[in-house]
């Protein structure tokens, strides 16, 4: 565990989460609607149906909440749950820089921490939204420790690596 941040840095797959408890899955999502790149396709290989939520909360936006900000929780098995975090507007860097959105992680994550209490769940990741949303991590970890770990709930990050 980092002293300073109180997360536990951890090699593997974040879609199998270490330890023992209830667990949170969390994960960064765009409001374009898109599912089909990155991290969300290791979920959608384990459980369908965070998949099958995200469509449906987008395709329902009008009147389901679904905005940068907010947050779906979707239960996948008896103590596992997927967290869709919409923290991306829209999937291209362009000329608004990279898609990711501080603001919008932040307010998820807070959202996060209040289901976390709820649920009674660590809280396991990958590095949010510094893959396809190009984020830095410099400037999603302080958010995550001001949300979670200060709130004294166990973070898990998780840095994949292919099996040799």
């Amino acid at each position: 565990m980092n002293e300073l941040t109180g997360i536990t840095y951890l090699k593997g797959d974040a879609t199998s989460p270490h330890g023992k408890g209830r667990k949170l899955i969390a994960h960064v999502c765009n409001d374009a609607g898109g599912w089909g790149k990155g991290f969300v396709l290791a979920v959608s290989k384990r459980w369908p149906k965070p998949e099958q939520e995200y469509r449906r909360w987008h395709r329902d936006r009008a009147s389901s909440g679904f905005a940068l900000g907010a947050v779906q929780v979707v239960q996948v098995e008896q103590y596992v749950w997927v967290a869709n975090m919409v923290g991306q507007h829209g999937i291209r860097t362009g000329s608004n820089g990279p898609p990711v959105r501080y603001d919008a992680i932040d307010t998820a994550l807070a959202q996060l921490a209040a289901e976390a209490r709820d649920l009674a769940v660590s809280v396991h990741m990958p590095r949010i939204g510094c893959g396809l949303a190009g984020g830095n991590w410099e400037r999603v970890e302080p958010l995550i420790t001001a949300r979670l770990t200060t709130a004294r709930i166990p973070v898990s990050v998780y840095d994949y690596e292919e099996a040799a």
